[in-house]
């Protein structure tokens, strides 16, 4: 037989595939989609085969050969090879780099991992009642892990902790014999007919039972329906009511969140329902984790994949249908290296599959709205809240014409004393953390800038750090202005770390929490500060835009909006729709139980065009109204946009580099730039945009391609660093 030769994705920043020999003892075992180890330069990395071909135009004396076959049966099946190959395409991203994030950290190092079974814990069989009743009076938590346990037998570390436990308490049920851990069995899922508990299965409305109706009709063809529901409206019923004749074909379904506080709630609920194989996929869990995810999801044994965006490259083999949660949120796009938008990968993946997608969310992207509104995707709306909750009314509070006290004007104040008065929670929303946005010296103004910014330093009180948010750099509060020596620095403006001070200070009677990165980096923390307002722990809740996504808390009826004037005047065209889908979002935290839920929002422009239409008019009309001013200016999603994005340590190279680009004409694209980026200077490098826009598609990668090629010819290629972004969604980088 002749010599065979591979065509070889490695994890490389280079748009193209490496060549590599065969050694003669592996000529006829290896297969498209494997791993194996090659030599790169001074190193081994793992590639992924793309190719097998019989001849070969580069000469043999200037090929490697490579090193050795992974034979371990985890490799890419052809579905999801062709699949991860039109992402790299479509993104015009280095393939290698594509395959490396589509595999588990634990299958991209040339050491191989341990791949043991995952542990599963069971309840024992020879409990005493003696025992139980002990854990009743003593270990209130334990006890409801037990139970928890006891009715869904097999659950895993990952989904325990996730469920806000701990492993003291499952050492402490262990100890007493009353859980037992075994190997999970590796079989592939079949539905049984217990799967299903019917005990908290809800009664769907009109509106709910078309969408379900409508869902189950599309089943194994590929159809993308567009869920708008007003906050609490049953999307999530409407979900779990879809999955059931899919899981019930003995298929998968893959749910994605856009960040990693969604996932508790979400699992909560699916382990309520559904008594099956559920596995997470998100940054929280570690590679050994994630890995066996992987492996589930690959050996069939996974029937439901709960995770972020990269879940989308789970190899599920009997995949049935996609679900993306909030499909309008900014966390589905990748916003480094593979710059990739999950929504979008999800519904490239459900054509190719052909099998149905449902997007869900209160406040739609005006992208897939108006894909609804021209009749490509199937259009469903809620426009009622479940049970007996009614849509919270927003009141705009004017902060001209009030005296303020720690930022909040008197009537909010009034509003708070008379929730709290009533046992009712109150949620202040700031999307500012940290304790002050800035210091600075009350005799010669100076401010604490980052000199690798040029933008001011966040104070942290309670780390007593300046904190530069943009690149990550710290330095101490310094005692005295650097500039006049004088001592008298203060904070300004006011972030949640200040407002929780001041909100204790002002209620002391009332426990107060705050919920935003800074208190919740340990792992578990937000479950269990999530649980504790659930459980009416606290009264005052405080907290950025992680509140704001899809949170049920029953006893907020209140909910206050603090300083959101900033986005009503931005340069970007999508602020408009992103300020309107977080107030929306916000707001739909009240009164999603029976009492009724009031909104205040604090601004110094009340009789904002945008504020007054979504107050009196409701999102959806103010998304037409959006829609038909994009189509106007010629925006997406009426045209479609690429960013290139290059930063250099001087402001010359960066420009100069953009500005040759411009040079040529690109037929069907339109050019801006080089424009500097709104942050100019971020980490100490200077940064230029080239916006290319086109009236279709296929218009906008012809014009890529061509940059593509101009850039490999650049002068300055080596001496910038530079990107593509398709379909960008953030100009401010």
């Amino acid at each position: 037989m002749s010599a065979q030769y591979l065509q070889v994705a490695v994890p490389v920043p280079m748009r193209q595939l490496f060549t590599y020999k065969v050694p003669e003892e592996l000529i006829s075992e290896i297969n498209v989609g494997e791993r194996v180890i090659v030599p790169f330069a001074n190193r081994q990395v793992i590639g992924i085969v793309l190719e097998i071909q019989s001849h070969c135009d580069v000469p043999e004396n200037k090929l490697k050969t490579i090193l050795s076959r992974i034979n371990d049966n985890y490799h890419f099946d052809p579905l999801l090879l062709a699949f991860v190959r039109r992402c790299a395409e479509y993104y015009h991203h280095p393939i290698g780099d594509v395959f490396q994030q589509a595999l588990p950290v634990l299958l991209r190092q040339v050491e191989q991992p341990d791949v043991a079974p995952t542990q599963l814990w069971h309840s024992a069989t020879d409990i005493t009642d003696d025992a139980l009743s002990k854990l009743k009076k003593r270990a209130s938590k334990q006890l409801a892990l037990f139970q928890l346990i006891a009715s869904h037998q097999g659950l895993s570390w990952p989904e325990l902790r996730t469920l806000n436990y701990n492993k003291a308490q499952l050492k402490a049920l262990a100890d007493k014999a009353l859980i037992i851990k075994k190997p999970a069995e590796i079989k592939t899922f079949a539905w049984q007919e217990n799967a299903l508990a019917t005990d908290n299965k809800l009664n769907l409305s009109v509106e709910q039972a078309v969408i379900v109706a409508a869902v189950k009709q599309s089943l194994n063809q590929y159809a993308c329906h567009l869920v708008e529901g007003v906050t609490g409206s049953g999307k999530t019923e409407v979900y779990l009511q879809a999955m059931e004749q899919v899981l019930a074909s003995h298929q998968q379904v893959l749910v994605l969140v856009p960040e990693i506080g969604l996932t508790p709630q979400t699992l909560s609920r699916f382990e309520q329902r559904f008594k099956v194989p559920i596995y997470l996929h998100h940054s929280g869990l570690n590679d050994k984790e994630r890995l066996d995810t992987w492996l589930s999801a690959q050996r069939g044994n996974a029937a439901i994949i709960i995770g972020t965006r990269s879940a989308i490259f789970t190899p599920l083999h009997k995949l049935g249908l996609i679900i993306v949660d909030e499909e309008h949120d900014s966390s589905f796009k990748q916003q480094d290296s593979f710059r990739y938008h999950g929504r979008d990968m999800a519904i490239m993946r459900a054509r190719q599959l052909n099998i149905p997608i449902v997007l869900g969310s209160a406040t739609p992207s005006l992208e897939s709205l108006q894909n609804a509104l021209s009749g490509k995707y199937h259009y469903h709306q809620l426009l009622k809240r479940a049970g007996n909750s009614s849509k919270a009314k927003i009141e705009l509070v004017d902060m001209a014409n009030q005296p303020t006290e720690f930022g909040l004007s008197s009537n909010i104040k009034k509003a708070m004393k008379q929730t709290l008065a009533r046992g009712e929670q109150v949620l202040l929303f700031l999307n500012r953390r940290g304790y002050a946005p800035a210091i600075n010296c009350k005799e010669c103004h100076w401010i604490a800038d980052c000199q690798r910014c040029d933008k001011p330093y966040t104070l942290h009180q309670g780390q007593q750090l300046l904190i530069c948010h943009h690149c990550g750099s710290q330095k101490r509060i310094p005692l005295q202005c650097p500039s006049c020596g004088s001592p008298r620095i203060a904070p300004l403006g006011q972030g949640t770390e200040q407002l929780e001070h001041r909100i204790s200070d002002m209620f002391a009677d009332y426990s107060v929490v705050r919920i935003d990165r800074d208190s919740t980096r340990r792992k578990g923390e937000l479950a269990k500060l999530l649980q504790e307002v659930t459980d009416n722990k606290h009264q005052l809740l405080i907290g950025t835009q992680m509140l704001a996504k899809g949170h049920h808390f029953p006893n907020v009826t209140l909910v206050l909006m603090l300083d959101i004037d900033g986005a009503l005047f931005s340069y970007d065209f999508r602020a408009a729709e992103n300020m309107a889908q977080l107030l929306v979002q916000v707001a739909g935290r009240a009164g999603r139980a029976s009492k009724p839920g009031k909104v205040m929002v604090q601004s110094y422009f009340p009789e904002h065009p945008l504020l007054q239409d979504l107050v009196h008019n409701g999102y959806n009309h103010f998304a037409r109204q959006a829609l038909t001013e994009r189509s106007q200016a010629l925006l997406p999603p009426f045209t479609f946009q690429a960013l290139f994005r290059a930063e250099a340590n001087y402001p010359s190279y960066p420009e100069k580099f953009i500005r040759q680009l411009c040079q040529v004409q690109y037929q069907g694209c339109e050019l801006a730039g080089p424009i500097p980026a709104a942050m100019e200077k971020k980490a100490g490098k200077f940064r230029y945009h080239l916006i290319v826009q086109a009236k279709s598609r296929k218009a906008l990668h012809l014009g890529v391609q061509a940059l593509l090629q101009q850039i490999m010819v650049n002068e300055l290629q080596t001496k910038v660093r530079w990107s593509v972004d398709i379909d960008p969604t953030d100009l401010s980088w």
